[in-house]
């Protein structure tokens, strides 16, 4: 997992940012937002933010691949390559791992859909920054972020992050 601390979200460099988060930073803000939205759409605050943390671990085999170059190439499924990742780990870390990965996936209970939206919402939080910060043209990545959304909860930190300044924690 440490390799993901050096494996930089490559979509941001088409908008001109020389250095962009990790994933691992990324998958931090998706795990701490899975937690908050899980907790209020009735979810396990805990698996979902598990879900979070583990979503992009793939990465480490292939990188962090771009949309814009996804219908170019032909890439595993993030469950063919999770399996390889955890096969030499101990039987039941490996298991948590896989179903976490696969429920994930899947999409098909509450905390996935939260972990989802997470996902979601920490790119549209990340493109209004990068926005603040100077960048132009992220508005697509807003855009097609907010459209994905599924949670009331999740629609209203996507109102809030678009709404409020980044930084208006300071202004208190």
């Amino acid at each position: 997992m440490g390799v993901l601390k050096r494996v930089r979200r490559s979509g941001w460099w088409h908008v001109g940012v020389r250095d962009p988060e990790s994933v691992a930073e990324h998958s931090l803000r998706v795990a701490q937002l899975a937690a908050l939205i899980a907790a209020e759409e009735g979810g396990d605050p805990a698996r979902a933010a598990y879900m979070g943390m583990w979503h992009d671990s793939q990465e480490t085999r292939i990188g962090d691949i771009p949309h814009s170059a996804r219908p170019y190439i032909q890439a595993s499924s993030n469950e063919t390559i999770t399996e390889d990742q955890v096969a030499n780990l101990p039987d039941r870390s490996a298991k948590s791992i896989r179903e976490a990965v696969h429920e994930f996936e899947s999409c098909e209970t509450i905390e996935a859909i939260c972990a989802k939206d997470a996902d979601r919402l920490e790119c549209l939080m990340q493109a209004v920054e990068y926005g603040e910060a100077g960048y132009s043209r992220v508005e697509g990545w807003i855009e097609s972020s907010r459209a994905k959304i599924q949670t009331d909860f999740g629609k209203r930190l996507a109102d809030a992050a678009l709404t409020v300044s980044p930084l208006a924690w300071r202004d208190r």
